[in-house]
């Protein structure tokens, strides 16, 4: 493919564990792939190294909060810039942690349902416009808590709930030129 019409995919929270592994599917699959991270800078540069030594310029690398959704357009733009189109946006960036309800606070709710469900929420509306350009795809992972709650964990399973409920809700919204689907996983092997 050129540069010009060669598929972009945007993966977030994606330097370990199931992003990165998705990232490593799409650049093998031939996509130019931008990996977001938020903490996780030493990781997200082994994977860059990694895959750019394989097709050079493939890969770029951005951090960004997404919890800084004021500073969301500017990120949005940067993407954007790095090959000048978005075709897959993969929301996968989640924090996840216990919070028993007798212990359970505001910023914990501010981070868990901000990055599990804001973020995929602002992100899929401010792509949008390119993603219906490119009749795109979005992606979020889910998670199996979603419909099946985790003792000690009501804020992150009612976020994940969100999440997949706002999966069906952009799935019609923005039918038929961006498909919209949501991935549950179970259990994993860390890392």
């Amino acid at each position: 493919m050129s540069s010009s019409s060669q598929q972009v995919a945007l993966g977030t929270g994606s330097a370990k564990r199931i992003g990165a592994e998705v990232v490593r599917k799409l650049h093998a699959e031939g996509m130019n792939v931008i990996l977001h991270y938020n903490g996780s800078e030493h990781l997200a540069q082994q994977i860059a190294a990694e895959l750019n030594a394989v097709r050079p310029n493939s890969l770029t690398l951005i951090q960004y909060n997404l919890l800084d959704f004021e500073q969301l357009p500017i990120f949005a733009e940067r993407v954007i810039a790095e090959y000048g189109r978005l075709d897959v946006l993969i929301n996968n960036a989640s924090t996840f942690y216990p919070t028993p309800l007798n212990e359970v606070s505001h910023q914990q709710c501010d981070d868990l349902i901000g990055v599990n469900l804001k973020a995929p929420l602002f992100l899929s509306n401010i792509f949008a416009h390119e993603l219906v350009k490119n009749n795109g795809n979005i992606i979020n992972i889910v998670d199996i808590h979603s419909g099946r709650p985790l003792k000690d964990y009501p804020i992150y399973c009612v976020a994940k709930a969100g999440l997949k409920m706002l999966t069906k809700s952009l799935a019609r919204e923005l039918a038929p030129q961006v498909r919209v689907n949501g991935v549950s996983p179970g259990a994993i092997m860390w890392p």
